[in-house]
């Protein structure tokens, strides 16, 4: 399938539209609005159902073929803060936190961004290993612990509370639900998946839209940041997704993931996380800018992975791995 073709598959789905309704209704200030607790719900059932999948999809899966895909996601995640945090030192010019805080956003992952990875691919028809869910889980947390311990050593005093960050990021709802949802998951086992299907199964995609119209109207808010953010913010948040989505497909061709699988594996190591990362990164680097980690991480590189990175890693992917 040709890219204009899977673009325009992926631009005319009823995620992506939705997202752009959120961002035209922000733009010309509508008074649409979800109310708060909807959002919350919604982000909790999405990170559930994430994690119950997941979970399910372990149950039936054996050691030897998760291992190498586990350890190759623990490996990114040690290896994209660093790179990232180098780029906005080194190029960017970027102060201790605020490149810490950056390489904390891009070293872990948007959840939300790997649900529409997945919507993506079962539309245009392209299996996928069960137990990709897991990796998000594992690809969570190592990154912004990498990052938050180069800014305790390169920052020195100045660095904030980062024992707290830990235990908050730890502790956190996205955490404690993709986490937690895993474990029932794979307790429960497909049998138990079958009883629980109507509600996290087939109202999933649904949900998802819902939530992405309430995401575009966030986004949108952000773009206002984006002319202070300059242009290096703009090129890091469109080039590092696109480098890191790279690597992550040939982490997954290496470990012998599906073309499905090694497409996932690049949309997690582009994506950026706007839920867990910020708020670790709030308490341990207080001097760091909001304006420069979400305006990059939900303004630039969210927006681009949904609209155009989703066709073009599954692109990439089939050059790299082949087949369908």
């Amino acid at each position: 399938m040709a890219i204009v073709e899977l673009l325009q598959i992926n631009l005319l789905s009823p995620m992506v539209l939705a997202f752009a309704l959120g961002i035209t209704a922000t733009l010309v200030r509508s008074d649409l609005k979800l109310p708060d607790e909807l959002y919350t719900t919604l982000s909790i059932y999405l990170l559930l159902a994430i994690g119950l999948k997941g979970g399910i999809a372990l149950a039936q899966t054996s050691l030897a073929a998760f291992w190498a895909p586990a350890l190759a996601t623990l490996a990114l995640g040690v290896i994209i803060p660093i790179i990232a945090y180098g780029v906005a030192r080194k190029i960017g010019k970027l102060s201790v936190a605020d490149a810490a805080a950056l390489a904390a956003h891009y070293g872990s992952v948007s959840a939300v961004t790997f649900a529409a990875a997945q919507t993506f691919l079962d539309t245009v028809g392209v299996r996928y290993e069960g137990f990709m869910p897991a990796l998000v889980a594992i690809l969570e947390v190592p990154a912004i612990v990498i990052a938050l311990l180069i800014a305790q050593v390169a920052g020195g005093p100045q660095s904030g509370d980062w024992r707290k960050a830990l235990r908050e990021l730890i502790t956190s709802k996205s955490i404690l639900l993709l986490v937690g949802g895993m474990v029932i998951g794979w307790l429960a086992g497909p049998r138990g998946g079958k009883e629980v299907a109507p509600l996290f199964v087939d109202l999933f995609k649904g949900a998802l839209t819902f939530f992405l119209l309430e995401l575009g109207m966030v986004a949108a808010r952000r773009f206002r940041d984006l002319p202070s953010a300059g242009l290096f913010l703009l090129g890091f948040g469109i080039i590092i997704p696109i480098f890191n989505g790279l690597l992550g497909i040939w982490f997954g061709s290496m470990t012998s993931l599906s073309l499905g699988g090694s497409t996932i594996l690049g949309v997690l190591a582009a994506s950026a996380s706007y839920i867990a990362a910020p708020a670790a990164v709030r308490i341990a680097l207080p001097q760091a800018n909001p304006g420069f980690y979400l305006t990059a991480a939900l303004g630039i590189t969210f927006p681009f992975n949904l609209a155009i990175g989703l066709p073009l890693y599954y692109t990439i992917a089939s050059w790299i791995v082949g087949g369908h």
